[in-house]
């Protein structure tokens, strides 16, 4: 293969996972902005919304560990396709519901479908990719993702203002039906070796001896911090931002918004800061320090109302801009827990335990701020944010301690 025919391989397996995994965030920033709406139509508070996204999120992470061994054993693009028609399956309960256990069922689908990207979409674009250019892989992914938000978000904001959720739920079906047949029309060039993945991970026992390294909780810890302050943020900034600052809903969905383009933004400075410094935990830290002091300005109330949309974009960028270093730093954590390093095709048990921190964040965050909310703590909403930003800092350099400082990636 020539060095053109490589690069645009590289580019099209990154292309096409970053469209699946787009389309797994707009799941997740589907219903939390069009609560306005589902809410005195179906009769229920901040707690039971939040208990709704809790659902999503904690069947996600108990499937991300057994979604992990089946790409092991059946390869990653098959587990992939099953997760993205999931979710559609999800935008169809959505369109359809007509009461409160409706939604759950719609979501415990979403969280089905959402448990098999992190050990499908990472088990391919290291298997596929070029190690030059996982760096930029990486950025790309986590930028798909943050656009998956931004597209979910104004799915949401769009039935806010003309059509209602029930088109909401139809928009996202039709996304993840795209998603779908872009996934089959690839199917050469994302199929794994089934037999040698079958074969790995039959040798190895299918064990998760991986857990006895203390290097992968503190990677587990801090996707539950860094999520579980983002997942509040993003469930409830509408209505802590319109309780302290005064916005209107669409103006807090606004802000939503230009947090979500920030973070896009800043993973794409984040893609090219990765391949260049190696010192990914500092980076991480550094980054994740300066978005915790934007959300301390927020939680403040002192700025004028204008600055809340520039705030949350530097929030967004601070985040954005951890992310790239942040899963090198991770691939590095995973290589260093299997037998067989970078060659070992068990990628997907390591990174599945590891990536199921964030959906335990992400389903324990909405819950306690909801449930802040009802009890009349808006004001302490941003401030658990920062907090939660900072104590993962302290995670992320722990870990980079324990792993040392990466090589600088080589073709």
């Amino acid at each position: 293969m020539t060095p053109n025919s490589t690069v645009r391989a590289d580019a099209a397996v990154i292309a096409l996972v970053g469209v699946a995994h787009a389309t797994s965030h707009l799941f997740h920033l589907l219903l939390p902005p069009l609560f306005p709406l589902l809410m005195p139509d179906f009769g229920f508070g901040y707690t039971e919304a939040g208990f709704l996204m809790t659902v999503f999120f904690t069947i996600s992470g108990m499937g991300q560990a057994f979604a992990g061994i089946v790409v092991d054993r059946y390869g990653a693009r098959r587990v992939l396709m099953a997760g993205v028609g999931l979710l559609a399956a999800s935008g169809v309960a959505l369109s359809v519901a007509v009461n409160y256990p409706m939604l759950l069922l719609a979501v415990a689908l979403a969280g089905m479908g959402n448990s098999v990207f992190h050990p499908a979409d990472f088990s391919l674009l290291n298997k596929k990719v070029s190690s030059a250019r996982l760096g930029y892989a990486f950025s790309v992914h986590g930028l798909s993702g943050n656009l998956g938000w931004a597209i979910g978000a104004t799915i949401s904001g769009m039935a806010l203002a003309w059509a209602g959720w029930r088109v909401a739920g139809v928009a996202a079906t039709l996304v993840a039906l795209c998603s779908v047949a872009a996934l089959q029309m690839a199917r050469p060039l994302l199929d794994d070796d089934v037999a040698k993945v079958g074969a790995g991970a039959a040798a190895r026992g299918a064990t998760f001896g991986f857990l006895s390294t203390p290097v992968i909780w503190l990677a587990f810890t801090f996707f539950l911090l860094i999520t579980a302050a983002f997942g509040g943020l993003q469930s409830f900034s509408a209505p802590v931002l319109g309780g302290i600052y005064g916005l209107t809903p669409a103006a807090g969905v606004a802000a939503l918004t230009g947090y979500l383009l920030g973070s896009a933004a800043g993973m794409v400075i984040g893609g090219f800061v990765a391949v260049r410094v190696h010192a990914h935990d500092r980076t991480v830290g550094a980054a994740l320090v300066g978005a915790a002091i934007f959300a301390s300005m927020l939680a403040s109330g002192l700025p004028p109302a204008w600055s809340v949309i520039p705030l949350m974009v530097g929030i967004g960028v601070g985040v954005g801009l951890a992310g790239p270093s942040r899963d090198l730093l991770v691939r590095r954590v995973a290589t260093d827990s299997l037998a067989g390093g970078n060659a070992s095709p068990a990628f997907g048990r390591v990174y599945g335990f590891v990536y199921s921190g964030l959906d335990v964040g992400l389903a324990m965050g909405p819950l306690a701020f909801g449930a802040l909310l009802d009890a009349g703590g808006r004001d302490g909403v941003l401030p658990g944010v920062a907090l939660l930003q900072i104590l993962a800092v302290l995670t992320v350099l722990s870990m980079g301690r324990k792993v040392g400082r990466a090589a600088p990636i080589s073709g």
